[in-house]
C-alpha cells in the first residue's frame, strides 16, 4: 500500500520489504531492521532507499529519507519504455521491454513495485541471476538511469531520427485502446440470477405450508379457485332459457 510523503510534489512511498538481523552479545540476542523503500510521483520520478535502525518505523523513516535523496526521472514514451535496456547490480539483471498499451505491467512483486511508482504501466521485464530483492531493485534503477530519448539519441549521434519503432508500436496500438468519453458512467450490471423462473420464486420453506421450494409447494397447499358467482347463474339461465324454447 503507497504511503504519501509530499501532497505538493505528489511523491508517494512503498516499502517493498523489511529485513530482520540478530546479533548474539552477552546479554543476549540484539536485534537491527532493515527497509527498503521506494519512492515515486507515479510521473516519471523514482528512487530506492534502504536503512537500518534497532526499531521498523526509525528504519522506515530513514529509508524514505534518503529515496527522496536519490530520485531520478525517467525519460517515457507514452506509458512505457522509449527503447529495451537491460540493468545490472551485483549478481541480478533485469531486462526492461517496452511494450503496446494496454499490456500492463509483466513483472514481479519487486519489478512492479518500482515501475508503478514511477508511472509506467505497461512493460515487460525479465529478471535473471540474483533474486534479492534490494539487487533487483538496484538493477531496476540501474536500468532506467540508462535510458535515453529519440531526441537524446539524435542529438548525441548527429543525425535525424525521424519515427522509431517503439513509437510505431504505440501508435498502432492505441488504436485497439477504448476512448475517454466525457459523460454519463456505465450502469453497474444487475443480478438477474432467478428471474426466469417466474413465480417459483427462491428456495423458501418446505411444502405449501412454508412458502414451498418455489412456487411448486405453495400450488399444492392452496385450495382450487371455484368458479366465480356471477358466471356460474348465467350458464344456468342460459341452460333454463333453451328448454322453455323447446
Amino acid at each position: 500500500m503507497a504511503e504519501i510523503l509530499d501532497e505538493s510534489t505528489n511523491l508517494e512511498s512503498h516499502t517493498v520489504g523489511i529485513y530482520r538481523t540478530a546479533a548474539t552479545v552477552k546479554g543476549g540476542r540484539r536485534f537491527s531492521f532493515g527497509a527498503l523503500v521506494v519512492v515515486g510521483d507515479r510521473r516519471g520520478k523514482v528512487g530506492y532507499g534502504y536503512a537500518k535502525s534497532p526499531e521498523v518505523p526509525t528504519a522506515i523513516e530513514k529509508a524514505q529519507k534518503r529515496a527522496r535523496q536519490s530520485l531520478i526521472t525517467v525519460p517515457m514514451a507514452g506509458t512505457t519504455f522509449p527503447h529495451e535496456i537491460e540493468g545490472r547490480a551485483c549478481a541480478s539483471t533485469v531486462r526492461l521491454m517496452p511494450a503496446s498499451p494496454g499490456t500492463g505491467v509483466v513483472a514481479g512483486g519487486t519489478v512492479r513495485a518500482v515501475m508503478e511508482i514511477a508511472g509506467i504501466s505497461d512493460c515487460l521485464t525479465k529478471c535473471t541471476g540474483s533474486t534479492s530483492k534490494l539487487n533487483t531493485v538496484r538493477a531496476v534503477i540501474d536500468g532506467l538511469g540508462k535510458l535515453r530519448t529519440r531526441e537524446q539519441i539524435a542529438e548525441l549521434r548527429g543525425v535525424e531520427i525521424t519515427t522509431s519503432d517503439i513509437e510505431e508500436r504505440i501508435e498502432r496500438g492505441s488504436k485497439f485502446m477504448p476512448s475517454k468519453t466525457e459523460g454519463e458512467k456505465m450502469a453497474a450490471p444487475v443480478n438477474t440470477v432467478g428471474q426466469d423462473r417466474g413465480g417459483r420464486g427462491g428456495r423458501g420453506g418446505r411444502g405449501g405450508r412454508g412458502g414451498g421450494r418455489g412456487g411448486r409447494g405453495g400450488d399444492r397447499g392452496a385450495p382450487a379457485q371455484a368458479p366465480a358467482a356471477s358466471e356460474a347463474p348465467a350458464e344456468a339461465k342460459a341452460e333454463g332459457g333453451d328448454s322453455s324454447e323447446s
